[in-house]
């Protein structure tokens, strides 16, 4: 625009010291900061932080609010004992929460799993200080949100309670229908017949794929890989993490980690059409 004046020009500060290690994680906490809740910090309680690397998965445990105005001691304890069930079903080591021998479970944290986003482009963060814009490239982008999961075995003990049991372990026999398969054919039931003399027969027998690169008699090809990459993030072992507030002197060195004390010139040795040349879909 014409009457937008033109300040100052900042000199750029690129560097690549934390790769690959500096994230973007959103966290549904509207207005509130990623902190422990005072009343469970004077009970020494702290955020916990783990990652599976392979999968790249991340988990923050935050502990919970303890005062009775604003949690029921009494619903965590059902809720804990869902959650430990839930830990045991998918093989998820409490590492450090482990109860005492004979300690009721409760529910003393909330869980918020990351969700891996694809970025789209180069994200980067900057900071101005000192008239000089800092650049760091941000390598992955995580999306976090409370895992609920624990809530689903209680749903199907509340079902066996009331006495459909039956009901609720057929819908857990095995993985659900594949949508891409055609469904069965049903076919109205025989009356007996005598039996018949029985013959010795070979035959042999192949997987048949289609033009979709589905298995006919199986799952399909990306339901397979679907299943299998979630067995797999299930056996994988957590690894755990230290969680540094902001506040922290580990959270100020990572801070000042991102300024570039580097005065080199970087020189440019492409020129606009090549630049241009590499902008997909351009």
């Amino acid at each position: 625009m014409d009457d937008d004046e033109l300040i100052s020009v900042l000199p750029i500060h690129y560097s690549n010291s934390l790769s690959p290690n500096l994230h973007i994680h959103q966290f549904p906490l509207l207005s509130r900061p990623l902190q422990t809740p005072p009343a469970a910090a004077v009970s020494g309680k702290r955020i916990r932080a783990r990652i599976k690397p392979i999968t790249r998965r991340l988990e923050i445990h935050v502990p919970v609010d303890p005062r009775p105005e604003v949690w029921n001691g009494e619903r965590s304890k059902s809720l804990g004992a869902a959650r430990q069930e839930d830990d045991c079903e998918k093989n998820q080591d409490t590492g450090k929460m482990k109860q005492m021998e004979g300690e009721e479970p409760r529910l003393i944290e909330v869980r918020m799993r990351s969700e891996l986003i694809p970025q789209e482009g180069a994200y980067m963060l900057g900071v101005v200080r000192n008239g000089q814009l800092h650049l760091q490239p941000i390598n992955e982008t995580h999306q976090f949100r409370p895992t609920l999961t624990y809530l689903d075995v209680m749903s199907r003990k509340s079902r066996r309670s009331r006495g459909d049991a039956g009901s609720d372990e057929d819908s857990d026999d095995g993985p659900p229908p594949d949508p891409d398969e055609p469904p069965p054919v049903q076919t109205a039931a025989k009356k007996e017949r005598k039996p018949l003399e029985v013959k010795e027969v070979q035959v042999s027998a192949r997987k048949v794929a289609d033009d979709k690169g589905n298995l006919q008699g199986g799952l399909s090809a990306v339901r397979r890989e679907m299943l299998l990459a979630i067995r797999a993030e299930e056996e994988e072992v957590w690894q755990d993490l230290d969680f540094c507030d902001g506040e922290t002197a580990e959270g100020q060195e990572a801070f000042e980690a991102v300024f570039s004390q580097n005065e080199e010139h970087l020189e440019c040795k492409s020129d606009i059409t090549a630049f241009l040349k590499g902008i997909k879909g351009l």
